[in-house]
Formats: C-alpha cells, sequence, structure tokens
C-alpha cells in the first residue's frame, strides 16, 4: 500500500537487494528515484493505493518500476526552480536517472526509470535468467547476514562469497543424501559454464572496462 511511513523501508529494501546485486555506485541515486516514485504514487494517487516497487537488472542498467492502478493520474514534470511542488519529484528522477518513462496497461500504470550499472551487460537471455535465479536463491541465505548498517564494500563482499559457499555445501549435502557424486557435478557444472561464458564472449556481471 502507498503510504508515507512506507517509503523508509522501500530505501531500506532498495539498499540491501543493490548491496547483496554489487551495485554500489548507484545506491544513493536508486534511493533518490524510489522514494521520489513512491511518494508520487502516495500525493498524486491518494494514501492507501495499491503499489508495487520492482527493482531488475536490465542489461547494464538498473531499472526501477512502480506500479499503481491509476492510469489516467500521468506523472508531470515541472522545472526544479519552479515554486510549484507537483511534478518536482519527477524532475529530480529526470535529472538523476539516465531515462525514465512511463508504460500504460490496461489495468495498470508502470512508471520506470534507469541508472547505468557500469557492468557488462549478459546478450544471452539464459545468462540473465541465471543470474536472477541465482539472486533469488542467495536472497535466502543473505537477508540476516547483510545488515543494513554495513557499508564496507569488501566487508560485504565477503558476505556474500560466504553466502555462496553456505549455498554450495547445502547442494552438495543434498546430494550426498540422495547417493549422487558430489564432484562430478560440481566439475560438470564448472564445464559447462566455461563453455556457456567463452561462446557468449562475456562474465556475467563482471566489472566493465
Amino acid at each position: 500500500m502507498a503510504e508515507p511511513k512506507e517509503i523508509a523501508a522501500l530505501r531500506r529494501i532498495t539498499r540491501l537487494r543493490l548491496g547483496l546485486w554489487g551495485l554500489h555506485g548507484v545506491v544513493d541515486q536508486a534511493q533518490l528515484c524510489v522514494s521520489e516514485l513512491a511518494s508520487n504514487v502516495v500525493t498524486h494517487v491518494g494514501h492507501g493505493t495499491p503499489a508495487t516497487l520492482t527493482l531488475r537488472i536490465n542489461g547494464s542498467y538498473l531499472r526501477i518500476e512502480v506500479q499503481d492502478p491509476a492510469t489516467r493520474a500521468l506523472p508531470v514534470v515541472v522545472d526544479i526552480g519552479d515554486d510549484s511542488e507537483r511534478g518536482r519529484g519527477m524532475a529530480l528522477v529526470g535529472a538523476v536517472a539516465d531515462r525514465w518513462g512511463v508504460q500504460l496497461e490496461p489495468d495498470r500504470k508502470v512508471t520506470w526509470c534507469e541508472l547505468k550499472t557500469g557492468t557488462i551487460s549478459l546478450d544471452d537471455s539464459l545468462g540473465q535468467v541465471r543470474v536472477t535465479r541465482a539472486e533469488a536463491v542467495l536472497g535466502l541465505y543473505t537477508m540476516t547476514a547483510l545488515p543494513s548498517e554495513t557499508r564496507n564494500s569488501r566487508l560485504r563482499q565477503t558476505l556474500i562469497e560466504e553466502a555462496v559457499v553456505d549455498a554450495v555445501t547445502d547442494f552438495l549435502y543434498w546430494l550426498k543424501a540422495h547417493g549422487i557424486d558430489g564432484d562430478d557435478v560440481l566439475d560438470r557444472a564448472q564445464t559447462y559454464f566455461e563453455s556457456q561464458t567463452a561462446e557468449n564472449g562475456d562474465s556475467p556481471f563482471g566489472a566493465a572496462g
């Protein structure tokens, strides 16, 4: 529900999620955009409006979407120096984001913006799907291990690496419980991964040159 008290929680969720993804360089901009997009729904659509925030990777961009059912209440933009309060939020989004827009559907409106992340875009859809699935799994291991006050990037990286180790270890236990050779599965996975990334000529979410 769109309520002013929920905006701070959305900012915390954004910071945690981007920390998990390693997108530390766009946290401040993303939090500002989330605040303004959510506030726009509260102010111009109404308190208690059913609304949804979505964060996802779109190639080399972070895409932020806020959905609400008010298809006729379109965002407006005014000059930031204007005395009017209406439209200032979207002007800030436009100033911070690389691009933004509104997508209208029969039963909802999606207001979105994108921030360039500096990561390498995965050209193949399969790679995108695999990264998204891995993030979903890691979310089970990192939500409690990644406190919001943890700002040191090296510490975050260490916590994420430990979460990956925990996840792989759990799978190895599962394989053993079912009488399957874990070493063989790991070897096959590594071979499969190397063959796929060699074909695509990149590494998932490596640092941009």
